[in-house]
């Protein structure tokens, strides 16, 4: 029988060893990004669509997280929560709705936005990441540069998300989004590609809080609720916070 199960987890620990040694430089300049907008007190967003939401939401409001980073949720993309389930795909074609979620956000010149899209080809992230950086916000794009050459993009400008960006963090996620294959299984399959894009954004929010650390700023960082203290901690840095944070109030 084909070892399944390790190949999956080596699949996944070679891909996080490759962007550990490639994205290093890119990683570093994406923290700088970060904890300068959190010293600056500039607002902090992240976004992705699908299943790509689930690296943006694992940075926010979570337990050794920066209490600043914000969910920009558009309705009907934010995970698989809408029905059908396909609807969530058609609305990342669709143009204007990512320029109208934006501008109904507090977002401002000098503000930053990590995108996340493992293709970077639909109307949304190119769009949004475009609208973004006219506004004069800083963009941090997680993709898949394995993906440009090898499909087309289907935003007008002919772009992707990679195109639109100030820094770039490469998944390096093979076209398809599989690692395994079996003979009656007729497709690609066993993605690795949240745990890789959840371990860049980790890894981005890491560096940024050493930079603050050693700066002498106290990085406004959750504690667990689930030790003793924890909501008391969170309570206070939220009011302390209040301002740049929009999920609470």
């Amino acid at each position: 029988m084909t070892d399944l199960v390790g190949q999956y987890f080596d699949a996944a620990v070679a891909h996080l060893q490759r962007v550990r040694a490639e994205e290093a430089g890119a990683i570093e300049a994406a923290a700088g990004l970060l904890a300068d907008a959190v010293a600056d007190g500039r607002r902090i967003f992240t976004f992705g669509a699908g299943h790509s939401s689930l690296a943006a939401q694992d940075v926010v409001y979570r337990a050794g997280g920066l209490v600043v980073i914000n969910l920009l949720n558009v309705p009907g993309m934010t995970g698989v929560n809408v029905m059908p389930a396909p609807l969530g795909s058609a609305l990342e074609r669709v143009s204007g709705l990512a320029t109208a979620t934006l501008d109904l956000t507090p977002a401002a010149e000098g503000d930053l936005l990590f995108l996340i899209s493992l293709s970077g080809r639909q109307v949304m992230p190119v769009e949004l990441a475009r609208h973004a950086r006219s506004r004069g916000m800083r963009v941090v794009g997680v993709t898949s540069l394995a993906y440009p050459g090898e499909v087309s993009s289907n935003h007008p400008s002919g772009t992707f998300l990679k195109d639109n960006c100030d820094v770039v963090l490469d998944s390096k996620i093979a076209v398809g989004d599989g690692e395994l294959a079996h003979p009656a299984a007729g497709v690609p399959f066993g993605s690795v590609s949240t745990i890789v894009t959840s371990a860049l954004m980790q890894a981005v929010v890491a560096s940024a809080v050493g930079r603050l650390a050693e700066a002498g700023i106290p990085p406004p960082l959750f504690r667990s609720g689930n030790v003793d203290g924890g909501t008391e901690w969170n309570a206070k840095v939220m009011a302390d916070n209040a301002d740049r944070i929009l999920y609470a109030y």
